[in-house]
């Protein structure tokens, strides 16, 4: 069990060093974005005839989007919150 200690304090130190980079953060927020991006074309145009055949399949993609999607502005007001803190520090 030690190996999973040191699995997630390497995993708390990763998002702690992402948190208090600015450029981390933007990085991450680009490239969850894409990600949004792509699950949103690849339910609207490649496997709509697949989500359109079952009701269950349909709310699960959809859901699945939509708490990604969620994440995602969660984490840019993080974002924009932890800039402006950064700059109102930096003119201090």
């Amino acid at each position: 069990m030690a190996g999973g200690n040191e699995n997630w304090s390497d995993s708390k130190l990763l998002a702690r060093a992402i948190l208090h980079d600015r450029t981390a953060r933007r990085k991450v927020l680009a490239r969850m974005l894409v990600f949004v991006l792509v699950l949103l074309a690849l339910g609207l145009w490649v496997i709509d005839d697949w989500l359109a055949g079952s009701l269950w399949w349909f709310l699960l993609w959809w859901s699945g989007c939509a708490l990604i999607t969620c994440v995602l502005m969660l984490f840019a007001l993080y974002d924009a919150l932890a800039s402006v803190r950064e700059e109102r520090e930096k003119h201090r």
